[in-house]
This record gives C-alpha cells, structure tokens and sequence, in this order.
C-alpha cells in the first residue's frame, strides 16, 4: 500500500513537472475586449499583412475558414484580429509595438473578443442576457458567434492560453454606447474583478489599459466620455488610460482610421513597455 502511494506522489510530481515546463514564461498573452474601435473598424492595408513576426501570435476565437483559422489555435497575426471579416484594431500595432522592444526570446499572444456597438454591460457575466434581450438584431447576431455569451468565450480561450504562457495585461476600447454614464467605471471594474476570479490571476500583476475614444481634436462625437474614462485608475488601481490625441479619426467621428489605430496601438504598447520595465 506504502509502494502505490509513493508511485501516485511521483506521478503526480512528473505531471505537473511536464505541466510547468510547457507553459512559456516569455509568452506574453494579452487579453483585448471592447466595442467596434477594438474589434476593428479600418479597412486592412497591404502595410498591415506584410512581415508580421511569426513571434506575434493570435488565438483564433472562432471557426474561420475563409482564413484557414480555427477556433482555439494559435496562428501568426496577421489581420484580423477578432472576428473572420473585421478590420485593423489596436492590438494589431500593439503587439508589433511591444515586441519590437521585448527580448529576442519574448512572443505576444492576442486574443481578442469585441462586439461593435455594445455598452459595457454585454460584458457583465451575471447580467449579459438581460442586455441582450433588448438589443438590436444585428448585435444579437454578433453576440451568436460566440455562443450567446462573449465573456464567457473571451474566458474560455484565456484558459486555453494559459496552457502556454502568461497573462500579462488586458486592453480595453469601449465606452461610445455607455457615454455620459457615470457608472462606467464601476461597470468596468466587475468585469474585471471577474477575469481576475475566473482566470486565477492577481490583479497586482494584470493591469487594464483603456483607451480614450476618439478626440476633441478629431471632432469626436463621444470626446465628453474621456473625461468619465480618466476616473477608471481612481476604481482600479492597477490600470492606466492611453491618449488618443493626435489619433487620427474618420468622417463619421467614432472610429479611427488605420492611421489612427497604429498610433493609438503603439502607444497600448508604451503604456505597457513602461508597466513591464
């Protein structure tokens, strides 16, 4: 009896060595969530397909066969980034951003799971369907592709991320459907003290960087949320703002061009390289 509980200890002791060691500590994973400036609203350039480093990964959060993707693997990211058809986000210069200044060693993992025009509340997971009830077809139909629940899928795939690296952080772009709404940072801050539960992760080591909405500079139509934005750090401490001045936007004064999105991307990624260093 003392000999087959000895040989379970060793066992067990071989499978979570097998287990540590294939979790790469210099894997970076980041997790982006949002609405349609996250999600990706610029058309894809030919700059943006080009001499993507193959260290920059992508979890794929759905079944695309129109780009040879499938749903819980990794792939080189080349845009897009979120669902099969939308465009350039963030997180594409982002993770080029970041990398570009992170050890030989280092990769970036992208997941992102964003739904154009939602509030912040699609995101709340005990809640999500009472929104959902009285959304708008189209964003019921945005919302299917994840099974009905995109926190929940945005949680499933972190899991299966972290098999393989490190959840470093969290990006986040919303705020155009929740703008004058005080609360926001409240709202906010559930979802993130639930990513912190569900995943295991210590919120002293995960930070949240949100993004400003396009600005006044730019015209933008949702400027005023920015204001209500620069409170989150008072909610959470260990989360940033990134600035969007000088962010280039389009004529319909919510989203950013492609131009708009590198430079808001690359300064997601100072943001980071700062909180890193």
């Amino acid at each position: 009896m003392k000999l087959q509980f000895k040989l379970l200890l060793v066992a067990c002791s071989l499978i979570l060595s097998v287990n540590s060691f294939s979790i790469d500590k210099n894997f970076y994973i980041f997790l982006c969530f949002g609405q349609s400036n996250m999600e990706g609203n610029a058309k894809i350039q030919a700059q943006d397909t080009a001499d993507v480093d193959p260290r920059f990964k992508v979890l794929e959060t759905l079944d695309c066969p129109n780009l040879g993707r499938t749903k819980g693997n990794w792939y080189t990211a080349v845009p897009p980034l979120c669902r099969c058809y939308t465009g350039l986000t963030p997180a594409d210069y982002f993770g080029r951003a970041l990398l570009a200044q992170l050890p030989e060693k280092a990769k970036i993992g992208i997941i992102n799971v964003s739904i154009g025009g939602c509030k912040i509340e699609l995101f709340d997971k005990d809640n999500y369907t009472t929104y959902v009830a009285t959304a708008p077809d189209w964003l019921k139909n945005m919302v299917k592709d994840y099974d009905g629940n995109p926190y929940g899928r945005l949680v499933e795939m972190a899991k299966i991320a972290q098999k393989s690296g490190v959840i470093k952080g969290i990006l986040l772009h919303q705020g155009e459907s929740n703008t004058g709404d005080k609360e926001w940072p409240m709202k906010v801050k559930l979802v993130y003290d639930n990513l912190m539960k569900d995943l295991k992760l210590n919120p002293k080591k995960v930070p949240l960087l949100a993004g400003e909405l396009v600005n006044s500079d730019q015209h933008g139509a949702c400027a005023s949320m920015n204001a209500i934005i620069a409170t989150l750090p008072q909610v959470i401490p260990n989360s940033y703002v990134v600035p969007s001045a000088g962010c280039e936007g389009v004529a319909d004064h919510l989203h950013f061009s492609a131009a708009g999105y590198r430079e808001l991307g690359k300064r997601y990624a100072e943001t980071m390289l700062s909180i890193l260093k």
